[in-house]
């Protein structure tokens, strides 16, 4: 049987490979010209830029997807575990360092608060028992009806997440410091969110940071990249390029070929990886869509964001590999991406700067620094170059005031990424880089479905679907996925 693949970013390279390893004839087919969608790669000058994900999380999730062909992370890519994982930035006032030793973040929990480490360890306890029930319960099944919720164990395991609850108010109720509560909370950012919208059972992130810790695959993201295009060539998958795909022709509600400029490609069943709104909006006919525009405006959109790469010529010193620099406002950074009346370009934002070149030889030529600057931007704001240019020189402005040092004369490589780059390069719905953000509403059954609700073969992986945003979550949509096409016609 033909299986077509719609986008070659994480979910598209791995549900291929998935279902080539149960005997499907598999093509990929890429609107860009490289694979990894928003793990795309950009180099210029020696300087090499992972262009989206850039921490490795949750190693087990990665072990369990490889063991699907009997091999392991390891038989790809080297992984470092870093140390320290990450350095925060407190508002410029205060620094310090997130160990890969738990002790020795338990210690900096008790400089910040009376009882603060014993405060850490309760809430790591309670953590890694919702991410243990999370693993076996909840990520790896699909949910297609208000039934599959009626699970008498699910439901009696899903109330002790809380669902409810949101982290923000978990966060309070455990600390008191305004460090310890920004340390357990950032990390909501990757998926999208802001702690006040964001369920508490999202605590797991706190496990997976603090107690699985922080890696880097040698060579960076894109190294997972080519391990997965790899695995696929290994199992005769083949990968086209260039191809835009411009419509799915279908009949009698069974998608019959996917049609790019190039062609048509006549298929049994098809898998879409591309951005979901834009391929129902774009894709398919009014008739055949399994959502209405009015259902992805109504939905609560996670952000956009400004992405500098930077080239300098020399090695910033007080950077690691990853740094967060979060403000003592951080609040208002959020209403400024979340509440549609408030949407702007943010005046004092919290940012992240990623430095690979810190772990990875290969990222930048010797003495010299790869800088990753990332700020939130809510989705659909207007992105001009003169809002880019203006934005940047406050980052920069901020950036260098902490530091104590001027970077923006040793800069000799820039690239500014931002809203309508990720509409353009991957269809993103209004700008978006990560898709939907994860409210209780856009959780597990109310997370747009894996399966066309009209088109009886066609099929949904990525970031919009169950489980949601992050790499990790991707390759757990795709098994899903890989299962159910499986169940349906082996």
């Amino acid at each position: 049987m033909r299986a077509v693949i719609v986008g070659a970013g994480f979910g598209g390279l791995s549900v291929a490979a998935l279902l080539a390893k149960k005997g499907f004839d598999v093509t990929v087919i890429e609107k860009n010209e490289q694979p990894g969608g928003r793990a795309s790669v950009y180099r210029e000058n020696g300087f090499t830029f992972d262009m989206g994900p850039s921490w490795y999380l949750m190693p087990d999730v990665f072990e369990r997807f490889f063991a699907e062909f009997d091999r392991r992370p390891e038989d790809f890519f080297r992984l470092v575990r870093l140390d320290p994982s990450y350095r925060v930035f407190f508002g410029g006032e205060e620094t310090v360092d997130v160990s890969a030793d738990l002790e020795k973040n338990y210690a900096l929990f008790d400089s910040f608060e009376p009882g603060g480490a014993e405060k850490l360890k309760e809430y790591l306890r309670e953590s890694g028992e919702k991410y243990d029930l999370t693993m076996s319960d909840l990520l790896y099944r699909d949910y297609r009806t208000i039934l599959d919720l009626f699970d008498r164990r699910l439901l009696l395991e899903g109330m002790k997440l809380n669902p409810f609850e949101s982290l923000e108010t978990l966060v309070r109720n455990h600390f008191e410091s305004d460090e310890a509560r920004k340390i357990v909370q950032y990390a909501i950012g990757f998926l999208g969110g802001s702690p006040r919208n964001t369920p508490s059972f999202y605590q797991i992130m706190s496990h997976i940071d603090l107690t699985m810790g922080v890696w880097y695959p040698e060579g960076g993201i894109r190294a997972v990249v080519q391990a997965l295009v790899s695995l696929g060539r290994e199992l005769g998958v083949e990968y086209r390029y260039n191809e835009p795909v411009t419509a799915i022709d279908v009949e009698h509600k069974t998608a019959r070929r996917v049609v790019t400029p190039a062609g048509s490609y006549d298929a049994d069943i098809v898998a879409v990886n591309a951005d979901y709104p834009f391929a129902e909006l774009n894709l398919l006919g009014k008739d055949t869509r399994s959502y209405s525009a009015s259902y992805w405006e109504k939905k609560v959109l996670a952000p956009s964001a400004f992405v500098a790469y930077l080239g300098v010529n020399r090695e910033v010193a007080s950077l690691v590999h990853h740094n967060l620099f979060l403000e003592q406002d951080w609040e208002d950074s959020f209403e400024a991406i979340f509440d549609p009346a408030k949407a702007a370009w943010p005046s004092h934002p919290s940012f992240y700067v990623n430095v690979p070149s810190r772990t990875d030889p290969t990222a930048a030529p010797e003495g010299t620094d790869t800088l990753f600057l990332l700020a939130p931007l809510a989705p659909g704001l207007e992105d001009t170059p003169a809002l880019r240019e203006q934005f940047y020189q406050l980052l920069m402005n901020r950036l260098e005031e902490i530091l104590g040092e001027n970077i923006r004369d040793s800069v000799v490589v820039k690239r500014i990424f931002a809203l309508s780059d990720f509409a353009e390069r991957y269809n993103a719905y209004k700008g978006t880089a990560l898709g939907l953000t994860h409210t209780l509403w856009q959780t597990a059954l109310w997370r747009p479905a894996h399966r066309s609700k009209h088109i009886g073969n066609l099929y949904y992986t990525g970031q919009y679907t169950h489980p949601g945003i992050g790499v990790p979550m991707t390759l757990i949509s795709s098994q899903i996925v890989a299962r159910e096409v499986t169940n349906q016609y082996r």
